[in-house]
């Protein structure tokens, strides 16, 4: 990488100074400042010298072509899910400590996440230390009326879930939520479990106002929901907790309880179906081909464990009123830094964008250095984006892979027009402030040169070998 201690430059005939880094930073209009990180870890985020835009030489190298004029989806943002567990975690710091890691993933300054989008539990999630509805029963019992409805298990002396987003909410008031449940209550369903089985049909009324106490519980408690789905992966009840709801029993539940439940109690929260794999893109086409339904549904949502990420433009194609969401992706514990640095930033972050997703979200914001909390039967490989061992903090691949996104493009950001051309990957946003951010990842085993060229003038850069690089102009 000696090659590689400076951005080369083709015909450079003066260097700029860099801009600050943040989402926000003002920066020179004739050149670009650049963010690289690099798969052998000898850079992360690390910023480059900028590139100078002038004229378009020929020079063999491959174009990236920004086109502003070719808009595209607004950008909600990018982030994480808030689990259980990561709340234990960050909530167990001193006092100094967790202020400064919640400045670092929530604030906008340099050096800062800029984090605007997260996912949180209905409930427990897997990476849960235990697993808990908001009104469980014991053995036998029901309550039809959810008298006993409560958000104890993610209060002080629980998860602290419900304290921590009011702490992060003071710092990121725009911050948006999207709340998924991993399983209702057990008494509603057919097995009595908090794992697998299916929701009971004589239950459906009761789970869509389960939905409703949540939404005004946590509005009181001054955390407004923006979206929820149904549930989590429901065609994956091995987890545990879980369910399994096909697609028609999510249509029907949505179409004659949920919704017309959410419209009674005036809740305007979104209803975003299906939150699962690539590979079945009839779900949600089930229920949005639904009229009845579909009038309730303001979108779906997708993860990449199964499946091709291209399958967000099918639905997409297919229903183009209706908003896209790529909801969550992990990575593991046993993979290598080089390969989910490059399958993530490839599919996550330039697939969903380039394929209509309003946002890209990593699995799992933290867990301790032997990957817990989780659940019994929950994920024990999937690591955080960041490791947390008392008050000492790893950033682990997942902090760059959204870092990348999230630092320099801001919610309210448009998608714009780019081409990825063989390995060179890109997707490309234009900023409410105007500035341009192109996005590439090199995924060549050696460094590439190429050309990125905007309204008639170009700038030549290199990544190294397997890199990924955030330009903003």
């Amino acid at each position: 990488m000696k090659r590689f201690s400076t951005l080369v430059f083709y015909c450079l005939a003066a260097t700029f100074s860099a801009c600050t880094g943040s989402r926000h930073a003002a920066g020179p209009k004739a050149g670009a400042t650049a963010f690289i990180t690099s798969s052998d870890q000898q850079q992360l985020l690390k910023e480059q010298d900028g590139l100078r835009f002038s004229g378009t030489n020929a020079n063999g190298y491959t174009t990236i072509e920004v086109n502003g004029k070719q808009t595209f989806q607004q950008v909600e943002g990018f982030g994480y899910t808030l689990t259980g567990g990561s709340a234990q975690l960050i909530n167990a710091m001193e006092a100094t400590a967790k202020e400064q890691l919640l400045q670092e993933i929530f604030g906008n300054g340099p050096q800062q996440l800029g984090v605007s989008y997260l996912r949180i539990s209905i409930g427990a999630s897997d990476l849960n230390a235990t697993v808990f509805s908001y009104d469980d029963m014991p053995s036998g019992k029901t309550d039809v009326p959810l008298a006993h409805f409560s958000l104890a298990p993610d209060m002080a002396g629980g998860t602290g879930l419900i304290p921590l987003l009011q702490e992060i909410l003071q710092r990121s008031p725009k911050l948006k939520i999207m709340a998924a449940p991993w399983s209702p209550p057990a008494w509603m369903k057919d097995n009595d479990s908090s794992k697998g089985g299916s929701l009971l049909p004589q239950y459906y009324p009761v789970y869509a106002q389960y939905f409703v106490k949540y939404i005004q519980t946590m509005k009181a408690a001054g955390i407004p929901i923006d979206a929820i789905t149904p549930q989590n992966e429901p065609l994956h009840p091995g987890n545990n907790p879980s369910l399994k709801m096909v697609a028609e029993e999510q249509r029907d539940f949505i179409k004659y309880h949920l919704g017309p439940a959410f419209a009674a109690a005036g809740i305007r929260t979104k209803i975003v179906v299906y939150d699962h794999n690539c590979d079945r893109p009839d779900y949600p086409l089930t229920i949005l081909g639904d009229t009845a339904a579909a009038r309730y549904v303001h979108g779906s949502a997708f993860h990449l464990y199964a499946g091709d990420i291209s399958a967000l433009t099918t639905v997409h194609n297919a229903e183009p009123d209706k908003a896209i969401y790529f909801t969550e992706q992990w990575t593991g514990s046993k993979e290598t830094f080089d390969n989910n640095l490059r399958w993530h930033i490839k599919n996550v972050i330039i697939g969903a964008m380039r394929n209509y997703s309003r946002t890209a979200l990593e699995w799992n914001l933290a867990n301790d250095p032997g990957y817990k909390p989780h659940t019994p039967g929950g994920c024990t490989q999937c690591k955080g984006a960041f490791t947390i061992n008392g008050n000492q903090v790893a950033r682990n691949v997942a902090y760059y892979i959204i870092a990348h996104a999230s630092r320099f493009v801001p919610a309210g950001a448009v998608r714009i027009g780019s081409n990825s051309e063989g390995k060179l990957h890109s997707v490309a946003f234009k900023r409410p402030d105007g500035r341009k951010v192109l996005i590439v990842l090199n995924d060549h085993d050696t460094e590439a040169y190429f050309n990125v060229r905007y309204e008639g003038k170009q700038a030549v850069t290199v990544l190294p070998a397997a890199s990924v690089g955030t330009y903003i102009f």
